[in-house]
């Protein structure tokens, strides 16, 4: 424990349960401490200086007689104790930085509220600033000396640079103050806590670059030729100053691990700190994640990040890096992140400490944004604003990486608002990434499209899995999925994924199916989009039901895949049994106009005029693409939400919170406990272990998220009524429940919907 001696040594920040009031920490420790950490997370956006303000100011109410007596259990409650610091911010004469300071200081326990809410709650607050603070913290800087470091530019967004500084300085207030408190009670009980002690970029580069180098002296096919001439253009730019940049490589053209090259190569050559690999879909997220690691021989350096990982699927770690690797997954204190773009942007739209926590440290980085095209429509502009911000004021590179680029750039002309004036990126084509890419699509061009003029019944698609061995066929929906499948199961290797089916099993099924088309065996593989976006599996003839181009594009990278001498056939077809769902019908009412107007309809020219015929139909941008509503009365969307408290700085962030979802909560969580075979029980011991804890323990809680599936509402209600359904913990009650057994799930299909009679006839034996 550090000395310290001061006026305050006996006014206490937090305290040792059965410990003498001297191993406690003092408030002027605790306040400086975590203004100092404070400051180093803002100083990578130019805002140390308020950032320290911040630390301060945070737990300025500690100080007063009435928290003092809470600490050492003379009272009953504390008071808010995060009230006085931003009474004492609002109050001051600081511009626009009071509303900011009073905002984050205020929230650093329980999150940035909307702006009304605060100034009630700032005006409801107990009893006067405490006396002496001024003692405790010095004098109030002057605002001069707050200023920051670097010049901000603002966007064509009112308010919306200050909104985001908002999150940003809260970010750092709350990741330094959880870091501050944890290291105080780890001492305390001479615990150490591992953080950090990664590798540095420049060594992970110069990884790749071997590994890189290695490949190159694979057999020069044409195919590896292009692949290598595609990752030494990327590398060559890295120089570029950072922001925004583009990817355009068609699938096979070994994007990920060029876009990684150039990602460390850049954040080397201009300081930056981390890369983060954005991800539309956790189907591909493991795949990528491994790459990775494979390629960078390092697996406590790469931060596989998303709701359903598998922390004991981290090889090579053991229990302290695996620790490590699961405290950086707080704050993405690590040098390669690889996430989904749900944990992404939601958390660059959140009000809570514990999403927030990461933001600061995505300033300075390399943002690689893979598969651009997938970004949600209905928050496409809210979107756009914080990569353009991001780029813009923080220090941060966003390479837009796909194989269908959605037109986002003011020069596409393809987003306009109501005036007719263009929308999007200022990118040109000297920070595009891939050399020539008309002539890649030319070069890596490997099936032909048919498209099918009239609707097609499952028994012509049935008939033709009979005529071909290897075959997959994508539909819109689980249920169009389950009925081909049905109508196939017969036939030798017939196959069936979809999200009905737990992420272990999925990733299960994936592995054998890749080994059995390497081997030349029967696959006939019925699935949903899930198989689309990156998954490495190539077929020689793929069907694809009705959809917008980029993902009749995705279902293309699925079809002769290595580039054999023979051309994949691809089949568009719009089911007769089964029609797409509105966001669909819409893609594909765009899609389908653009088919017949090119000879190539997956070639550059044909996605550009897609994506101009998709967002023509929307109409205007600003509208039609920031649909999540903000508000109880007068609901508008995110962008003109902040707009209008742009000159008070009152912005709604708890509104937009609870606004911004990347994902519509159609569909309720539950676990299976499936097993891999007779002599798998990780899920039963899982269960065991939770059933003894008095809380469940995070860990056992993020293993699970490998068997849960997401089914209807309506389903998991009545189960829940039937008893078939139960709570995993007591503690959670129905925020995680569970299957009794595996009576509704198919070892094919998944879970079966719309029976919950059924019971397993293991169930029916008395041991």
């Amino acid at each position: 424990m550090p000395q310290f001696v001061s006026p305050f040594s006996e006014i206490f920040a937090h305290s040792l349960a059965d410990q003498p009031v001297e191993q406690w920490e003092p408030l002027s420790l605790h306040l400086t401490s975590v203004a100092e950490r404070a400051a180093s997370f803002a100083a990578p956006f130019g805002w140390a200086a308020l950032g320290r303000l911040a630390g301060m100011l945070h737990d300025l109410g500690k100080l007063s007689p009435d928290f003092q007596a809470y600490i050492r259990k003379d009272r009953a409650r504390g008071g808010d104790h995060a009230a006085a610091g931003a009474r004492l911010a609002r109050d001051a004469d600081m511009g626009f930085l009071s509303s900011l300071l009073a905002a984050v200081v205020a929230a650093h326990h329980g999150g940035l509220r909307d702006g009304v809410d605060l100034d009630g709650r700032l005006q409801d607050a107990d009893g006067p600033i405490p006396a002496r603070w001024q003692e405790l913290i010095g004098p109030l800087p002057a605002v001069d000396a707050l200023a920051p470091t670097q010049m901000f530019r603002q966007s064509e967004e009112k308010g919306f640079y200050l909104s985001f500084l908002y999150r940003m300085l809260f970010s750092c207030l709350v990741d330094a103050d959880f870091l501050e408190t944890e290291r105080f009670y780890a001492e305390a009980k001479e615990e150490r806590v591992s953080r950090g002690g990664h590798s540095s970029l420049d060594v992970l580069r110069d990884r790749l670059r071997d590994r890189m180098a290695a490949m190159r002296g694979a057999t020069p096919t044409p195919l590896n030729l292009l692949r290598n001439e595609i990752l030494d253009h990327a590398v060559a730019k890295a120089a570029l100053p950072p922001g925004l940049f583009t990817l355009t490589v068609p699938t096979g053209g070994g994007k990920t691990l060029a876009s990684l090259s150039f990602a460390l190569d850049h954040a080397v050559t201009n300081k930056l700190r981390r890369v983060i690999y954005v991800i539309p879909f956790t189907s591909i997220i493991e795949q990528t994640a491994e790459v990775f690691r494979e390629a960078l021989q390092s697996p406590q350096d790469v931060l596989e990040h998303h709701a359903s990982f598998d922390w004991d699927r981290t090889v090579g770690e053991g229990r302290d890096g695996l620790a490590k690797l699961q405290r950086a997954a707080e704050n993405w204190d690590v040098p390669i992140v690889v996430t989904t773009a749900v944990q992404f942007f939601e958390s660059l739209f959140a009000n809570r400490p514990s999403r927030c926590r990461k933001l600061h440290n995505i300033a300075g980085s390399v943002i690689i944004l893979d598969e651009a095209q997938t970004l949600p429509l209905d928050l496409l502009m809210p979107c756009m604003a914080a990569i353009d911000e991001l780029a813009r004021n923080y220090r941060v590179s966003v390479v837009l990486c796909t194989a269908t680029q959605p037109a986002l750039r003011k020069r596409d002309g393809a987003l306009i608002d109501k005036q007719n004036k263009p929308l999007g990126f200022d990118l040109d084509e000297g920070r595009e990434l891939a050399p020539e890419p008309t002539r890649l699509y030319e070069a890596l061009k490997r099936v032909t499209v048919e498209v099918v003029s009239d609707p097609v019944a499952d028994e012509v698609i049935t008939n033709r899995f009979a005529e071909q061995p290897q075959m997959l066929c994508i539909v819109n929906s689980r249920g169009h999925a389950r009925a081909l499948f049905a109508a196939i199961s017969s036939l030798p290797g017939a196959v069936h994924l979809t999200t009905l089916m737990c992420p272990r099993h999925r990733r299960m099924v994936l592995a054998d199916l890749r080994e059995r088309l390497k081997a030349g065996l029967p696959v006939r593989l019925v699935a949903t989009s899930l198989i689309e976006a990156g998954v490495d599996i190539d077929f020689p003839e793929v069907w694809r039901a009705a959809a917008g181009l980029d993902s009749i594009a995705q279902a293309a990278g699925r079809c002769n895949r290595e580039g054999g001498p023979v051309p994949g056939r691809v089949v568009v077809f719009e089911p007769a049994e089964a029609k797409p769902p509105r966001e669909l019908k819409v893609r594909w009412e765009a899609a389908r106009p653009v088919l017949g107007r090119h000879a190539d309809p997956l070639g550059l020219d044909a996605v550009r005029d897609y994506f101009r015929e998709l967002y023509f139909r929307k109409g205007d941008a600003r509208v039609a693409f920031d649909q999540a509503k903000v508000g109880d009365k007068r609901r508008v969307g995110i962008l003109p939400a902040i707009a209008e408290r742009a000159n008070s700085g009152a912005f709604p962030f708890e509104s937009i919170a609870n606004a911004f979802r990347m994902i519509e909560q159609t569909a309720e969580p539950v676990v299976v406990p499936w097993r891999a075979d007779g002599d798998d029980h990780t899920v039963e011991r899982l269960f065991a272990a939770i059933a003894v804890q008095d809380r469940p323990r995070a860990a056992d809680l993020r293993r699970l998220q490998q068997y849960v599936v997401p089914i209807p509402k309506p389903a998991r209600d009545a189960w829940l009524a039937a008893g078939v359904l139960r709570p995993v913990h007591p503690a959670l009650g129905e925020a995680m429940l569970r299957f009794e057994d595996l009576a509704h799930y198919d070892g094919a299909t998944g879970v079966r919907l719309g029976d919950i009679d059924r019971r397993d006839s293991e169930m029916n034996v008395i041991s």
